[in-house]
C-alpha cells in the first residue's frame, strides 16, 4: 500500500494523530477514536505496512509509535500544489526543536 493510500482514510488520520502524541497500546487507541479493538488493529496493521508506525511490547501490551512525520501542504488554485512528504519521526522532531 502507497503511503498516500494509507492516509486517504479518516480513520487512520485520526489514529496517526493520537500517535503523534504519545505511543498508545491497541485499546487505549481504539477508545481515543471511538473504534473497537479489532478495527484498530486492522489499521494499524496498514500503517505500519506503510512504514508509519511500529511496535514494540512492554509486558503483555503490544504499544504502537509513530516512526514518520508526514507533511500535507495544498495550495489553493492557481497553484494547486499538492506536496506530500514523509521523514523520520526522529529527523522531523529534530527540525523542529532546532
Amino acid at each position: 500500500m502507497s503511503l498516500l493510500e494509507a492516509l486517504g482514510n479518516g480513520t487512520r488520520l485520526a489514529v496517526l494523530r493520537e500517535l503523534s502524541r504519545e505511543p498508545m497500546y491497541v485499546s487505549e487507541l481504539a477508545d481515543a477514536t471511538g473504534m473497537d479493538g479489532k478495527t484498530a488493529v486492522h489499521h494499524l496493521s496498514t500503517l505500519e505496512e506503510a512504514g508509519l508506525v511500529s511496535h514494540y511490547r512492554r509486558g503483555n501490551r503490544k504499544y504502537y509509535e509513530l516512526v514518520r512525520s508526514v507533511e500535507l501542504r495544498i495550495a489553493p488554485p492557481p497553484e494547486r500544489t499538492f506536496i506530500l512528504q514523509a521523514d523520520d519521526a526522529d529527523e522531523a522532531d529534530s527540525h523542529t526543536r532546532g
